[in-house]
């Protein structure tokens, strides 16, 4: 990373906040956490292939959404990272003028992060919002929250990490918490107690499952899409998946995942209940150093086929609103985990992290309770009106 950071004394240097439009500025964009983290066991540099996907114009969020990002300096160091983003999906459906930050990396340092939240909160007042929410990384949908407890253990796939002082930062600059959302995880070897049985065995005949149909999969990402709009819609903070965003997700499902690893449950022949299981490949990648060029693929595969993952973690998870409040809609969410847990199990997992459930989830939390699941991460998001 010497190309990119140039370490020097520049603590006593006037710190500047720059657009990161360029290329190369883009670069310094993504790779500034190597800087951030060098001494942090925890962190698990992520793929720099996926990371300028994730903020390249071709990513489809971007089809609905406007943002800028910037970069703060001390002298000729860069210190510190931020973005904004406005979703015009949101705004349609809340109408509440609100946009968000997110990617917040920046040393320990009050000012480097009073420069860096002023500079989005005066862009997004310029936009006409009227209130700021984040971290988002950069939606709902994908990266949400700031971890504020479970900093010693690594993140699973697809998941946020921070240093301890970052919470303290934001909230010193008036922010304050507006949802917590949780990760539990779960022992995949959890005894299946009588009550679950019984749950079961109510639902037996009419419920039955079944796994990712690779041959039909454009049929069944519209299922999942369908399944998870109607179980999600009245959640804190929802927003839908456009079918560009969605067929994004089936290329990773298509890519990472054995197709029992995806399972969908359906009620008198109608699919009312989908789990979708990521194999936590940040298991295998940490001595990559977030390359896959030039041969980083070939060990990422070869790692996939000889030295499995011993955890995966769920991304998304949904019961159709018509069954949540009843027994069938408990068995239809037991019966997809324990399809899943059966694979796992086969392939060698021992543990399953199911993020990210809304702190007061409480019907899914309990779920969770059941089978043995322990919240061990909490992520935040904080809010601010912008005057």
């Amino acid at each position: 990373m010497r190309q990119f950071f140039q370490r020097q004394d520049s603590q006593c240097q006037g710190l500047q906040v720059i657009p990161a439009d360029g290329r190369r500025t883009r670069q310094r964009f993504i790779r500034l956490p190597w800087l951030i983290y060098a001494d942090d066991p925890a962190w698990v540099p992520p793929l720099l292939m996926e990371r300028r996907q994730h903020l390249s114009p071709r990513n489809p969020y971007f089809a609905h959404a406007r943002s800028r990002f910037w970069i703060a300096y001390r002298g000729r160091q860069p210190v510190g990272r931020i973005s904004a983003q406005i979703d015009d999906l949101h705004l349609q459906r809340y109408q509440d003028a609100t946009g968000f930050f997110g990617m917040i990396e920046a040393e320990n340092n009050a000012e480097t992060f009073q420069a860096l939240l002023n500079t989005a909160e005066t862009w997004l007042h310029q936009q006409g919002m009227r209130r700021i929410l984040g971290p988002f990384n950069l939606s709902i949908n994908q990266e949400p929250g700031l971890l504020v407890d479970g900093f010693h253990i690594p993140p699973s796939i697809m998941m946020g990490h921070a240093r301890p002082y970052y919470a303290a930062a934001i909230e010193g600059q008036g922010y304050r918490k507006a949802k917590d959302l949780l990760a539990y995880r779960v022992d995949i070897n959890y005894p299946m107690s009588e009550t679950i049985r019984a749950i079961q065995a109510k639902a037996a005949g009419r419920v039955r499952t079944r796994p990712l149909r690779r041959s039909l999969l454009t049929e069944d990402l519209q299922i999942l899409r369908n399944i998870f709009e109607d179980a999600w819609s009245q959640n804190w903070g929802f927003i839908p998946f456009t079918e560009a965003e969605f067929e994004h997700l089936g290329h990773d499902l298509k890519t990472l995942v054995d197709d029992e690893m995806v399972q969908i449950a359906e009620v008198d022949g109608v699919p009312a209940a989908m789990l979708v299981a990521l194999p936590n490949i940040n298991e295998i990648i940490g001595d990559l150093n977030g390359r896959l060029l030039p041969f980083g693929w070939l060990k990422l595969l070869w790692r996939l086929k000889t030295a499995y993952p011993k955890s995966a973690r769920v991304p998304l998870m949904g019961v159709r609103r018509k069954y949540q409040e009843n027994l069938v809609g408990a068995a239809l969410a037991f019966l997809i985990i324990e399809a899943v847990r059966a694979h796992g199990i086969r392939r060698g997992i021992q543990e399953v992290e199911l993020s990210w459930i809304l702190e007061d989830n409480w019907r899914m939390r309990n779920i969770l309770e059941w089978i043995g699941g322990v919240a061990y991460k909490r992520y935040r998001i904080y809010g601010k009106d912008l005057v």
